[in-house]
């Protein structure tokens, strides 16, 4: 009996966290059934004999008559991107952004799960809002959906009660951002800390030294604060202050940390030092700080505020260096849209955030071919580490047995980014009028082509709730 879903994908470039070479990957219902690379003499095995690897489509369709057969020489094949970072709106904000409307804007750029950020309105403080926005998402999501349990200076019982298969790692904001969840109290931090079982997400920046670097900003310009002070008031120091704390703290205790949307040099090192240490702390970094740096406030002002701040060049090199040596885990888009009204406000009432989550791979790849980073890189930044990291079930690789979310790329392709290709509720993006390699061609979820030819190819959300170990 041929499965509904029945494909072979040929002669692609297979990238992988372990390797980048050729191969075919077959596909039968929602799962990867088979993956061949090529011996060096050329052979494969498949049902048990072995045969030249060109032989590999002929062979398949004689034994699964009706299977789609597609010749990818020239493309990369990689498993879809799990992005853990995102701020997608709702409850509570929906004018910017919604489910339906991100995941989409995801999945067109190669993103077939994210995870939800907590500082919505009301915020997912607790197991209950958990299961408020896994029902928000069921039916409306393009992409596979989780969500993260945000952390307070009291809701430790809420988070030990919580049912670890249903949220992915618990976020704690040491510095204030969009919905103001900060945890300030050393003792609820030290209790956080100690916890076992889940990941710990940390937004690192200190408050203290911000609301100084504000007042004295306040004080030199008034009410007239230029854009590229930003970098200026969400400091380096106030960065390294926060990441020292929660770095000392979980060598202390042994914490499975994951700093977030690292930003400087000094953060690069000290994540060196401790992971020696401790060899649970991981680190992120998004591609706003591999692509932008400080002299691009000058032409995209507000466009480009976000926390923590996008800091020098030499700033975003060692973030690219730490990229191609392994020191940067994961990319998180820490996509967070606002209306284009708000961010044509003045310094202090225009909100942080950049819409980014559909760009994120293709910038990811560009910045690859410019510095000469592997390939096998992409793939474990984009998908395989953060799967292991918070134990997603069966995604994330490309293995046998595990979901056919699956990305194909032209690698060579170039596209300028275009307002009228952004999905994005909010309409827009820093990243307009960039020139970008690897157009994502066609997207799998869960097996089902749901982007063919760079266009969405139904209409009908099938996103799948990510299922989380405990």
């Amino acid at each position: 009996m041929i499965p509904e879903i029945c494909l072979l994908l040929h002669n692609a470039t297979v990238v992988t966290g372990k390797s980048v070479r050729t191969g075919t990957v077959a596909v039968s219902g929602e799962r990867i059934s088979g993956v061949w690379y090529p011996d060096e003499d050329g052979m494969v095995v498949f049902e048990g004999r072995e045969i030249p690897f060109s032989r590999l489509p002929s062979e398949f369709a004689g034994t699964y008559p009706g299977a789609e057969v597609s010749d990818l020489t020239g493309k990369m094949l990689l498993a879809g991107g799990i992005d853990a970072h995102v701020h997608f709106r709702e409850p509570g904000m929906t004018s910017k952004a919604d489910m339906s409307t991100e995941s989409l804007a995801a999945i067109m750029g190669g993103v077939t799960s994210f995870i939800d950020m907590p500082n919505t309105n009301p915020p997912t403080i607790t197991g209950e809002r958990i299961k408020e926005k896994l029902d928000m998402a069921s039916g409306r999501s393009y992409a596979n959906y989780g969500f993260h349990l945000g952390a307070t200076n009291n809701n430790l019982t809420e988070i030990q009660n919580a049912d670890p298969e249903n949220f992915g790692a618990v976020k704690v904001f040491m510095g204030s951002s969009t919905g103001n969840m900060l945890v300030d109290d050393d003792s609820a931090l030290g209790s956080i800390f100690r916890m076992e079982g889940k990941r710990i997400f940390v937004h690192c920046e200190d408050e203290k030294t911000i609301r100084e670097n504000l007042l004295a900003a306040q004080e030199k310009y008034g009410d007239g604060i230029p854009f590229r002070d930003h970098e200026n008031i969400r400091s380096r120091k106030a960065c390294i202050k926060s990441s020292v704390k929660a770095l000392e703290m979980a060598m202390k205790y042994g914490t499975k940390l994951h700093i977030l949307h690292i930003s400087t040099a000094e953060e690069v090192e000290m994540v060196r030092a401790a992971k020696q240490i401790n060899p649970e702390i991981t680190a992120e970094t998004s591609a706003n700080y591999l692509w932008f740096c400080d002299s691009d406030y000058e032409t995209l002002g507000s466009r480009i505020k976000c926390n923590p701040s996008i800091k020098t060049a030499n700033d975003r090199d060692a973030l690219r260096a730490a990229l191609a040596n392994g020191i940067i885990d994961t990319i998180g888009s820490d996509h967070a849209p606002h209306l284009p009204s708000e961010k044509q406000r003045p310094y202090m009432t225009a909100p942080s955030g950049i819409p980014s989550v559909q760009q994120s791979l293709p910038v990811l790849i560009t910045v690859a071919s410019q510095e000469g980073i592997p390939m096998n890189r992409i793939a474990s930044v984009f998908s395989e580490r953060i799967a292991q990291m918070l134990g997603i079930r069966d995604r994330g690789f490309i293995k046998k047995g595990y979901y056919a979310d699956i990305v194909i790329v032209d690698p060579e392709k170039e596209f300028t980014v275009k307002p009228d290709d952004l999905k994005y509720k909010c309409g827009w993006t820093p990243y307009e009028g960039a020139r970008l390699k690897g157009y994502v061609e066609t997207v799998f979820l869960s097996g089902s082509k749901v982007i063919s030819d760079g266009i969405l190819k139904n209409d009908a959300p099938s996103g799948q709730k990510l299922d989380f170990k405990k």
